[in-house]
Formats: structure tokens, sequence, C-alpha cells
């Protein structure tokens, strides 16, 4: 069964570990929120997945900068700074002896807090921001980022930023979900969004990526992404365009279609929980080879070196 680059194999130290609610360290079993609460209710919030890798939390500020920037823009005033935070993340990490770990993921969500009755309006809100901290051990299949995953184009499109913008990591994805679902009835591990005009915009849970030789198949690889207008400011996305830069990869961010997709030598997604992996198809269209290509693999290997310097 197919469930894309989030797969994963559980693991029974889960079953044990201490979740953080606002000032509190709770057994897995008695993390619970309030059914008043703004994110349970209304999706009124804002969240972000931190890996930790060799002890550090991968790219945290980059991580912590994103989360702030959506919260200001839905108005919500977190009441932690930046090292506050970071300080609760090493806590969290630290009361479950994870400090030296690797392969743990991290969900920090942040709601808008705990509402009087159950109504949109933030002004019913009558407690500061619910904080939770979910550590887990759990990590990415490694078959993902060799045989890669299959995608299909959705007709879920990513809204224009004055609907919803797409740029914010909200608690609100039910548009995300409805193109994860259709993506699973047609047999597919992820879904290929759209923007509002028809060109390729980012996958449900992660950003998309194909690799075109626009001089013929003997000239140089161009590494092609989305222009960023319709969805979320991918912190691995952004990271692939340094690698690329740093190694005289051409790359460019651009408006593209679904057609140019279906040519292209290879693809792949991003993401913090599995980082690069391969497309291997697309709407039932083989992508290159059908296997692993050799710029993917690259930047695979740039990627994990770029983690071991943190």
């Amino acid at each position: 069964m197919a469930h894309g680059t989030h797969d994963y194999d559980i693991d029974p130290r889960n079953e044990h570990i201490v979740i953080r609610i606002n000032d509190d360290l709770l057994p897995r079993e008695q993390a619970t929120v309030s059914v008043f609460d703004s994110g349970f209710m209304l999706g009124d919030g804002v969240w972000e997945g931190i890996r930790v890798h060799d002890g550090k939390l991968a790219f945290l500020d980059d991580h912590l900068r994103r989360l702030f920037e959506g919260a200001a823009g839905i108005d919500m005033d977190i009441g932690k700074t930046h090292d506050e935070l970071a300080t609760m993340l090493r806590e969290t990490v630290e009361a479950n002896e994870m400090a030296d770990a690797d392969g743990v993921h991290i969900r920090l969500m942040v709601t808008r807090g705990v509402k009087s009755t159950p109504y949109q309006d933030p002004r019913f809100t009558i407690t500061p921001p619910t904080i939770v901290i979910i550590p887990e051990y759990k990590t990415a299949r490694p078959e993902t980022a060799t045989q890669g995953i299959r995608l299909y184009t959705v007709s879920t499109r990513r809204g224009r930023p004055d609907v919803q913008d797409p740029k914010w990591n909200s608690h609100s994805k039910l548009n995300c979900i409805s193109a994860c679902i259709q993506a699973t009835k047609a047999g597919a591990d992820e879904g290929l969004m759209l923007d509002p005009q028809g060109f390729v915009a980012t996958c449900n849970s992660t950003h998309f990526f194909i690799v075109r030789h626009p001089d013929g198949p003997d000239g140089a690889p161009e590494v092609w992404t989305s222009t960023g207008d319709y969805c979320m400011p991918g912190i691995t996305r952004r990271n692939v365009l340094r690698l690329c830069e740093q190694h005289g990869v051409t790359w460019r961010e651009k408006n593209f279609t679904v057609t140019e997709c279906y040519g292209a030598t290879e693809a792949f997604v991003t993401g913090t929980f599995a980082g690069i992996a391969p497309v291997t198809e697309i709407d039932g269209r083989t992508i290159g080879s059908g296997e692993r290509g050799p710029m993917v693999e690259q930047l695979q290997r740039w990627y994990i070196e770029m983690l071991e310097t943190l």
C-alpha cells in the first residue's frame, strides 16, 4: 500500500515518549488538549516538522523563522521568543533521552489557544497559545530514497494568497488532504498540485523538481522547480537550490507544465522528513529511466554532506 515519502516503520520506543504541552512534560497517554482548543476546533495555528540529526536540531533557525512568519500572517502572538522555543525543543529532546540520537522527527505545533465557546473569532480565545512538541523515533524507509515514488496530477489546486496564503504552514490542511486522497484513490503515492494558471506548483506534502536537458540529451542538465508563488517556503527545497548553486548546477524557479514533467529525464521531491526522494512515475508515465537518476543521487550525497556539517 502506497504511503509516499512519509512512510516509516513503527518504532515501539514511541509508546513511551514524553510530550510537551506548554510548560508540562507528559507521558504520551496523558498528553491531551482541550476540545475547545483553537487547533482542534478550527485548525487555527501553525506548525513545523524538525529533524534531529546526530543530536542536532537540523536547520532550526530556518524552521523557527518560518513558524514566526506564519504566526505573524495569522496575527497570532506565540508568546515566546525564538530562543525560548529552541530551549523548549531541546528540553523535550533531553527529557526523552534523545540528545545523542539520530532518526528523530519532531512536530512542533502552536495553536491560538483555548476558546470560551466554539466560534472562529480570535477574540473568543481565553488562554495563551497552546504549544505542543512531539518527538518520535521516526525515519523514512530506505527504499524511498532509491526506488522513489509515483505522483498523480490532482484536480485540487494550490490557491491564491487572497484566498488562503499557500505560504502559511498552517494547521488548516484540507486543501492538501483532498489532494492526497485523490492521489491515493488513483493508486499513486502523492498528489502533484497545479497553481491557478495550470502550471506545476508543488505536491501535497513535499516540494517538486524536475531535471531537463534544454540543449539536448548530451547538454548540461538543469534543475527546475516552481516559481514558489503557490507553495510553502520549503527549507529542504531552498537547501537543494543552494547545493545546485554551490556545485555549479544550473537551477531555475519557473513556470512549467505537466507535459514538461513527462519529458523530464529525472524528477524528485524534497521535504524535512525524507530529504530528497526520486519520482519514477507521473500519471502513469515513466519518468526518465524509471529509476533514480544521476542528478538525484548526486543531490542526495550533497545533502547528506550538508547535514554532516551542521
